[in-house]
């Protein structure tokens, strides 16, 4: 009932690389995915780089957080602010009409 369904097996041939062929003057046939794979430098990661690379997402992370708790604060104080000057604001209302 509850078991697991696999995909079938894929019984196809592997693809096989499309050929370019070498001038006349001279050299092989070669696979065209070759030659460019050929020239692409690799990306080795030591420890200290990844230690680098660690370090820079972690103050990656606590800057975007310093930046968004600074902004949810500032809203916060707005809301208070507005709140204290609409209870002013009634207060003052509520004079004005009684002096009346």
């Amino acid at each position: 009932m509850l078991t697991p369904k696999y995909p079938h097996q894929d019984t196809a041939p592997p693809a096989t690389a499309p050929v370019r062929e070498v001038p006349a003057h001279g050299g092989s046939v070669v696979p065209a995915s070759a030659a460019p794979l050929a020239n692409r430098p690799t990306v080795q990661l030591t420890p200290g780089s990844a230690l680098a690379l660690a370090a820079g997402g972690g103050a990656v992370v606590l800057v975007v957080g310093a930046v968004l708790v600074s902004m949810l604060l500032a809203v916060a104080i707005t809301g208070v602010s507005v709140a204290l000057v609409a209870v002013v604001l009634r207060l003052l209302l509520k004079d004005l009409a009684k002096q009346h």
